[in-house]
Formats: structure tokens, sequence, C-alpha cells
């Protein structure tokens, strides 16, 4: 059974954050060349596998393929909300992150279980879809969008609820996914996220009535995680 070391660094500062990231990513990169080097393979040493969760301070992100004119806020009114912005090394567009906000980052060399970066996304999609099926609230993809939904079938109705932007060189990942559980939603308007301007933005809280136990929502999500990704924590 694979194995990935877990991490739950609370609240951190997303630069802070970010840095770590790349120091982890960069660790198991260069283990990957270091084995290709090797004149027996039996010497290699496998990488190590993370995942973090982690929730972070008010901030707004901006992928390489993004358009900064769909954050909506200038300098000023970035400090008024107590908020910083980055531009970032992931897919995708603009998305915001903020406390009691689920954010997980996978750091996981996919030579260890498939190499099909559609199969990761879908699995992390399906890893959010099980738990909020654990609050029975149905959920499900869009076509031709990444993350998760609440009724993607009806134009009018479709909210997302979680968003995905990942980064992934040699086969190993980097940045994630961040799951609305109990987030102020007042951050989305902010925004237009990730560059949808006719689609909501919704939180396991807003769908339920009352706030979530965002432990209990942690754990739910570990577990999905492991089942589907087949691996163990260290």
């Amino acid at each position: 059974m694979k194995k990935v070391k877990f991490q739950d660094l609370g609240i951190m500062d997303y630069k802070v954050c970010w840095d770590y990231q790349e120091e982890l990513f960069k660790k198991t990169i260069d283990q990957k060349i270091s084995n290709r080097k090797l004149e027996n393979p039996a010497d290699a040493v496998t990488p190590q596998n993370h995942l973090l969760f982690v929730e972070h301070p008010h901030v707004f992100t901006l992928g390489k393929s993004g358009d900064v004119a769909h954050l909506l806020l200038n300098e000023g009114q970035l400090k008024a909300k107590n908020a910083t912005y980055y531009k970032i090394n992931r897919g995708g567009d603009i998305t915001y992150h903020g406390p009691q906000q689920i954010v997980g980052y996978p750091i996981i060399d996919l030579d260890q279980f498939f190499t099909d970066i559609h199969k990761y996304l879908r699995f992390l999609e399906e890893a959010i879809i099980k738990t909020l099926a654990d609050y029975n609230i149905q959920s499900a993809r869009l076509d031709g969008l990444t993350g998760v939904w609440l009724d993607p079938e009806n134009p009018d109705k479709a909210r997302k609820i979680a968003a995905m932007g990942v980064k992934c060189s040699r086969w190993v990942t980097m940045h994630g996914f961040a799951f609305n559980v109990n987030s102020d939603l007042d951050y989305f308007n902010q925004i237009i996220p990730c560059g949808i301007n006719d689609k909501q933005v919704t939180s396991m809280e807003k769908e339920l009535g009352v706030k979530q136990n965002f432990e209990e929502v942690k754990h739910k999500l570990k577990i999905h995680l492991a089942e589907l990704f087949e691996f163990d924590y260290d």
C-alpha cells in the first residue's frame, strides 16, 4: 500500500505555505532525477508523498492562465478587506482562500499511482463529492469545467462548492483544491471566480443552513481521498 504523509497546518499565511509546497515539490523531483541516474534501479529511494490541509487568511490567487481583470479590487480595497493577492504557478484563473475553507495540497508522485492528470483531478473531485454525500448534499461535475458543483444540470441554479487548480511536473503534483465548508462567501463577490461570471459560489454552511463541524468534514475528506487513491497515511 502506498504511503502519504499527512500534515494539518492549521491557519498559515499563503506565501509561507506556497514556499513550503515548493520545498516538498522540489525534494520529490530531485529524488526522482537522482533515481534515474542510478546504475542499479534497486538502489532507488521512493519519493515521499504528501497531503497538506491548511486554512489561509483571506487571499486571492490568480493562476498562470488567468486574467487580472477578474480581481475586482484595487490595492486599497484589498487592504480594507484585510486580504492579499498573489499571481501563482498553478493552472486556472482567480479564486479565493480564507478561514473555514479546506485547502488541500497533494504533493504526490503520480508515477506511484497513475500517470493521468485528468484522472487525478477527477479523483480529487470525487473525494469531495463523496464527502458532501455524507451530509446528504448531492453534487456532481459540470461538463467542461473543473471543480464540484450543485445542480450542475440547471444553468440558473448551478453553483460551485469546490475549486481545483494544480501544477504537475515530472508527474509530481502541487497546489490542489479549495472546499467551502463555512467560508465567508462575500469574498467571492470581489472576484469573477475562476473567470466564470454567470455561476454562483456556495458552501456547506449555506446549503445546510448551519455552521458545520470543520474538523469532522476534514476527517471524512481524508478518508475518501485515501480510499480513492488507495494509500495509507504515514
